[in-house]
């Protein structure tokens, strides 16, 4: 089995992955899928070399079998197929005191600060994992990690059937956060640009504007009276972004900050002011979000396959970053086979 190592300057390696014996309370995984996060482009790209100790092993959206245990684990067994919630919070601080673990500020995200998914064999704390249904193939668990943060995002934004949700960016979060929207009964309008994502959404069944061709302001307000929309989902980090998520709500509105802004955006403090909109920033998951979404795969009623765009040996690492970083390939997601 194979393992990719960040090398950094934009450099992967790909070597043998390296067989480590679970100790106490650990268990060591045959990932069967990695899938490429935007996370991972960002550590590619050398945003977060402050963070990650190279060569390092990266990744954390993944699909896996266990192959082994170590004393102590009762919960699982050889076997079981697994996902792992990457977000292990060092319990001791006020912040975790409170519950607010995937927030804590010592955070250990594996795939970041310790080795992640993008290797054949991968040992990780028992108490991150989940237990997956024999329904679910593995191709599509491999997705319950970024769905996790949709359904972070949906509950933290409220959303009912009786809203009216616009998300910004139909990158695979927002995509996910679309279809977790559309799952509750709400109505959902997705903004994109990129013309191969606006078709796809489109085959999806979703209701898309571009806004380099459609006024989205007066798309929005015209289909709510109005009014504006219930909740608006950024997920795009962009200036653009910033600014048009502002200008859609209505009077009481909610908006959730998804995306990674790299620096500082200007936004519009007097509307959010005078409209009284709530503002929020949806970050990682807790244990529910993951049991949601587990759920949601579990019932079949996503179309997953739509999202999935490519299924690579782990070998073309270096090929596939540097094809999502230039944009010359329209992927909405890349998963490596790690186990062949």
């Amino acid at each position: 089995m194979k393992g990719a190592y960040y090398e950094g300057n934009k450099r992967f390696s790909v070597g043998e992955s390296k067989i480590v014996p679970p100790g106490p309370g650990e268990v060591r995984m045959k990932v069967a899928y990695a899938g490429v996060c935007g996370t991972d482009l960002h550590i590619y790209l050398g945003h977060m070399d402050q963070r990650v100790k190279v060569p390092q092993v990266v990744g954390h959206e993944a699909s896996c079998e266990i192959v082994d245990v170590g004393e102590g684990v009762t919960d699982f067994k050889v076997g079981d197929h697994v996902v792992l919630r990457p977000t292990d919070a060092c319990g001791k601080c006020p912040t975790c005191e409170r519950g607010d673990i995937n927030v804590c500020p010592s955070i250990n995200f594996i795939g970041i600060t310790s080795p992640g998914a993008f290797q054949g064999s991968w040992t990780v704390p028992a108490h991150l994992l989940h237990k997956l249904p024999a329904s679910i193939n593995m191709v599509h668990a491999a997705l319950i990690e970024p769905l996790a943060v949709a359904c972070h995002d949906v509950r933290f934004g409220e959303v009912t059937d009786k809203d009216y949700c616009v998300v910004i960016g139909a990158g695979p979060i927002g995509v996910l956060e679309a279809l977790v929207c559309r799952e509750k009964g709400a109505r959902v309008v997705m903004s994109e640009v990129n013309p191969a994502r606006v078709k796809l959404v489109a085959e999806m069944g979703f209701e898309v504007v571009n806004p380099a061709e459609t006024d989205l302001v007066k798309y929005v307000m015209d289909a709510t009276g109005g009014d504006g929309a219930d909740v608006v989902f950024e997920v795009t980090g962009s200036q653009a972004g910033a600014e048009m998520m502002t200008k859609l709500p209505r009077t009481h509105g909610r908006i959730v900050i998804v995306a990674i802004f790299a620096e500082p955006k200007m936004i519009d403090l007097r509307t959010i002011l005078w409209r009284e909109y709530t503002v929020v920033g949806a970050r990682n998951y807790v244990k529910q979000d993951y049991e949601e979404a587990i759920r949601l795969v579990a019932s079949g009623n996503l179309p997953l396959d739509k999202i999935v765009s490519d299924v690579r040996p782990i070998d073309r690492v270096q090929e596939t970053f540097e094809q999502i970083a230039s944009g010359s390939a329209n992927f909405m997601k890349v998963l490596f086979s790690c186990s062949d």
